[in-house]
C-alpha cells in the first residue's frame, strides 16, 4: 500500500470542508427550514364566508407557490368568531397554527364580552381589503338602491337586513353607517346577523331579509350567474366587473372597507413568528398570490408584526367608538 504524503492528506481535508453536508435530523431541504411542518388554518366561521374563502385561497397560494405543503384548513364557528379565537388564544406557543380573520372579529369581541381579545393574540398579516355590496336576490322588486331606500326609510323594522357577522362586526356596521346617513335611527333597523356569508346567502336567495350586505368575494359566482343582483357597493369608488353605483352616487354619504388577516397564537418564540411572517411575505410577491387578488376582487392591504399589531389596536377603538356613536 502506497504511503500518504502530507499533501495527499491535506487534499482530502480539503474535499471534506467543501463538500455539501449531509442533511440531519435538524436540517431542512427548503434551504434554511422555511417551511412549517403540519400548518393549520383556522376559520373562526361557517364554509362559504369571507374568511373561509380568504383562508382556502390562502393555503392552495402557499401550495402553489411551494412556500409549504398539505396546508390543512379547518372551520370552528361561533359566536361571530370569538369561538375560534378562544380557541387560539389557548393553543399558546403553538406555531403551528394560524387563524383567518378581520373586523368581524374586531366587533365581535366587543359585542359578545368576548374574554379574549385580538391583544392576546400574535399579529401576523394583514391580507386584503374590500367593498361590502348591498345585495338582493333575482326576483327581488328592488331594481335599484333608490327603491330599496325609499321602503327602508318607510319601514326599517320591516326592511330586515342580513349580514354574515355579529353586531359590530363589517356587515352590521355598513348597513348601520348607511342608515344613520339616510336619516334611519339605527335603533330601529332589523339587523339579521348569521355566521358567515354562506349561511346568509340562502337567506337573501330565499327572502327571508330584504336585502345582504356581505363582501364582495363572497358572491362574484352567485353574481355572475345573475342568482344576485348588486344593487350598490360601500367602497369610494365602484368596483371593477360590478355594475352597481357607489353609496355615495345612490344618494348616501357613507365609505366604508373591510379587510382581512392572519394572526397566530400568544407565546410564540421570535423564530416561529418570523417563520410564519417570512412565509406571507413570500407568498405577499408571489405570482400566486397577485392572481388570487385579482380573481376575487380584493385589495392588497399588506402590513405585516408590530405595525399590523398597532392597526389592530386603532381598529379595536374605531369599533368600539362607532359602536357608542350608533347607541349599539
Amino acid at each position: 500500500m502506497p504511503l500518504r504524503t502530507p499533501l495527499a492528506l491535506l487534499g482530502a481535508a480539503l474535499l471534506v470542508l467543501l463538500a455539501p453536508p449531509l442533511l440531519t435530523s435538524g436540517s431542512s431541504a427548503d434551504g434554511g427550514g422555511t417551511k412549517i411542518p403540519g400548518l393549520r388554518f383556522m376559520v373562526p366561521n361557517s364554509p362559504g364566508g369571507g374568511y373561509d374563502i380568504t383562508a382556502r385561497t390562502a393555503a392552495r397560494s402557499v401550495e402553489d407557490a411551494g412556500l409549504n405543503h398539505n396546508v390543512e384548513v379547518f372551520n370552528l364557528p361561533g359566536a361571530g368568531g370569538t369561538v375560534g379565537l378562544s380557541r387560539l388564544v389557548n393553543d399558546h406557543g403553538n406555531g403551528k397554527v394560524a387563524m383567518s380573520m378581520g373586523l368581524g372579529v374586531v366587533g365581535a369581541v366587543h359585542t359578545n364580552h368576548a374574554p379574549s381579545t385580538l391583544a392576546d393574540t400574535t399579529p401576523i398579516a394583514r391580507l386584503t381589503e374590500e367593498s361590502d355590496i348591498v345585495v338582493v336576490a333575482k326576483n327581488s322588486p328592488y331594481e335599484d338602491f333608490g327603491q330599496l331606500l325609499a321602503d327602508w326609510r318607510k319601514d326599517p323594522a320591516g326592511t330586515a337586513v342580513g349580514g354574515g357577522s355579529s353586531p359590530g362586526g363589517p356587515d352590521h356596521l355598513a348597513p348601520m353607517l348607511m342608515a344613520e346617513a339616510a336619516g334611519i335611527e339605527p335603533r330601529t333597523v332589523n339587523y339579521v346577523p348569521f355566521d358567515g356569508g354562506g349561511e346568509l346567502l340562502a337567506s337573501v336567495l330565499g327572502g327571508k331579509v330584504a336585502f345582504g350586505v356581505s363582501g364582495v368575494s363572497e358572491y362574484l359566482d352567485q353574481i355572475e350567474s345573475g342568482e344576485l343582483r348588486v344593487l350598490a357597493v360601500t367602497a369610494p369608488k365602484r368596483v371593477a366587473g360590478l355594475d352597481a353605483p357607489t353609496l355615495k352616487e345612490a344618494g348616501v354619504d357613507v365609505e366604508f372597507t373591510n379587510w382581512r388577516g392572519i394572526v397566530a397564537p400568544p407565546g410564540l418564540s421570535d423564530t416561529e413568528r418570523d417563520k410564519l411572517i417570512g412565509m406571507f411575505e413570500r407568498l405577499h410577491a408571489s405570482p400566486e398570490w397577485k392572481r388570487a387578488l385579482k380573481r376575487n376582487g380584493w385589495s392588497d392591504a399588506f402590513l405585516t408584526g408590530e405595525k399590523y399589531g398597532r392597526f389592530l389596536e386603532a381598529q379595536d377603538k374605531r369599533v368600539a367608538t362607532v359602536l357608542k356613536e350608533l347607541g349599539l
